[in-house]
């Protein structure tokens, strides 16, 4: 049997052991840097004309790393966020290389310097809480796809929970009676309790009766497997298509599952709650995560400067248009 070369060995190490081991790295980060990494060593074997088993660590140089780069733009025509993701994915393992291959540290320590690019941040899209609620009042929930569906979008938009969160809930971790809650576990294995409505408990429980697994998770296929991100996708893009022929201004966005996360979080901050509240709630690492959400609200924003139009003294209402007087047209009438 052909052993592994060094390079792959240290590729294994990186993901058995470093990131799922060490970093407790969720399953969404392992395969986004797991397919950054596929492309980056499809791009070197066909540049040096080589099979992938036959590349090296002598081939992560600096070269390398900015010609894939450079053609993740120009040939596949990714955008600036896509290229620094697989940037992050491979000076990820090139930082674990460094620590069991300190002979080529230079080598590494170069492709570690090469900085990200500069890209323009995307206010997030979210819904307003009465479009979050037409969208949450489309599945026939007399269907039991429809029970499912309902109970999906109201975890999602209660909770602000990625997809991930929301599809690995199991019955353990429901309180359906009071106080009604649900354990999410997050990245990094970090677990947190956020409340839930009583129609979202409701819906729950509606669910839970008569479920395959007592002991899976709660969101299924048609087939009994659990639902997978592709799935939920898939039946929110469906809900979002029946809303927006009642409400057509919804057509013009993608709605996915991570709006409802956007949609929770914009929410809660119109009604006055604590960012540092919406961090914890949402399960933020950084205040500053959560604080991109004030800049995307455009109501917050009126609000702000109607509260500064009255607070500057200003007469908001407007002036009275000006009119002649008959007097005055007399006047003009007999130059």
């Amino acid at each position: 049997m052909r052993r592994p070369t060094p390079l792959m060995a240290l590729v294994q190490s990186y993901f058995q052991v470093h990131l799922r081991r060490v970093r407790g790295a969720s399953d969404h980060t392992i395969r986004a840097y797991r397919d950054g990494l596929r492309l980056f060593f499809a791009f070197a074997a066909q540049k040096l004309r080589r099979s992938v088993s036959d590349l090296s660590l002598d081939d992560l140089r600096t070269d390398m790393v900015l010609a894939f780069l450079d053609h993740l733009e120009s040939g596949r025509a990714n955008s600036a966020v896509t290229r620094n993701c697989r940037r992050a994915a491979i000076c990820g393992l090139v930082e674990h290389v460094l620590r069991h291959d300190p002979t080529r540290a230079e080598q590494y320590r170069q492709v570690l310097a090469i900085p990200s690019k500069r890209s323009r941040s995307r206010p997030p899209t979210y819904l307003e809480p009465e479009e979050a609620r037409l969208l949450i009042a489309q599945p026939d929930t007399m269907t039991k796809a429809g029970a499912r569906d309902r109970a999906l979008l109201l975890i999602l938009y209660n909770t602000g929970a990625r997809v991930t969160e929301a599809l690995g809930i199991r019955p353990e971790d429901l309180t359906l009676a009071r106080p009604r809650q649900v354990r999410l576990h997050g990245k990094g294995g970090k677990d947190r309790f956020c409340p839930l409505w009583a129609e979202t408990a409701d819906a729950v429980r509606h669910l839970l009766d008569g479920a395959p697994d007592p002991d899976g998770p709660i969101f299924r296929s048609a087939r009994g497997a659990p639902l997978t991100r592709d799935g939920a996708a898939y039946l929110l893009a469906k809900h979002a298509r029946s809303a927006a022929r009642k409400l057509p201004i919804l057509s013009r966005r993608r709605i996915t599952p991570h709006v409802l996360r956007h949609s929770c979080a914009v929410a809660l901050l119109q009604s006055g709650v604590d960012l540092t509240v919406i961090r914890d709630y949402l399960g933020h690492v950084s205040v500053a995560t959560t604080g991109r959400y004030l800049s995307s609200n455009m109501q917050m924003k009126r609000e702000v400067l109607e509260a500064f139009w009255q607070r500057a003294g200003l007469d908001p209402k407007p002036a009275k248009t000006w009119r002649a007087g008959p007097s005055l047209l007399a006047f003009l009438d007999s130059l």
